[in-house]
């Protein structure tokens, strides 16, 4: 079953990250990649650009295109995983893997088709 891992995270808590923070958050994403792939459960991963973020909403048959990601929260999704595995057990399990669940949250949601 394919799910996918929202990473969230926001500038506050980034910038307050140490080096060794920073080291150990990289750590854990390259533990969980090479746990993933030796394990044939990868099916895609990536970190997300915030600087070049849209965000695109329709009003009165005109689209406005505002810069983003924009929202009454300050968590903005980072990256994400999708993953294919045995069931929403193992996703919450690679989830709790991720250094961000220290700072922030991790979403799962289930992938519909």
């Amino acid at each position: 079953m394919k799910h996918m891992l929202l990473i969230y995270g926001n500038e506050q808590a980034w910038n307050e990250l140490t080096e060794h923070g920073r080291e150990s958050l990289d750590a854990a994403h390259r533990d969980v990649l090479a746990e993933l792939e030796a394990s044939g459960e990868l099916v895609l991963s990536n970190e997300l650009d915030p600087t070049t973020a849209k965000v695109v909403r329709r009003t009165d048959n005109r689209l406005l295109v505002t810069d983003g990601p924009f929202t009454e929260s300050k968590e903005m999704v980072g990256g994400f995983y999708i993953v294919d595995v045995r069931d929403v057990d193992r996703a919450i399990e690679i989830a709790g893997k991720l250094e961000e669940t220290t700072f922030s949250v991790v979403e799962i949601r289930a992938l519909m088709h």
